[in-house]
């Protein structure tokens, strides 16, 4: 990656990315910039599991000789995917979610 271009690394709220050692951390190095997810951002998780997909689809079993043939692999598989998008579309309704959500603090206060 080019030294003069800024990086924008987008992270969840966990205090890990607030300490006194990280905040330090960037501080020397101004080209880095932190963006905090919203607190309970589900789209996050679509995120992580497009992440997922490309790490089980094009990467997993994949034998990559260099940074550059691992680059190459990830490249292809957005060649791919970009062929025919398709968006995450989210299956459970939002009582249905709630439900779940329900029956597992239901188990936990009862254990």
């Amino acid at each position: 990656m080019p030294s003069d271009l800024d990086v924008h690394l987008i992270v969840d709220n966990y205090a890990t990315h607030k300490t006194a050692l990280i905040r330090n951390w960037l501080a020397k190095r101004p080209r880095f910039h932190l963006h905090f997810t919203p607190t309970s951002a589900s789209w996050l998780n679509l995120v992580e599991r497009w992440f997922a997909l490309l790490t089980e689809k094009q990467l997993r079993r994949g034998v990559h000789q260099s940074s550059g043939e691992l680059e190459a692999a990830i490249y292809r598989y957005l060649d791919i995917t970009n062929e025919d998008p398709k968006p995450f579309v989210w299956t459970k309704t939002a009582d249905q979610i709630l439900a779940n959500v329900a029956r597992f603090c239901k188990r936990t206060l009862d254990t």
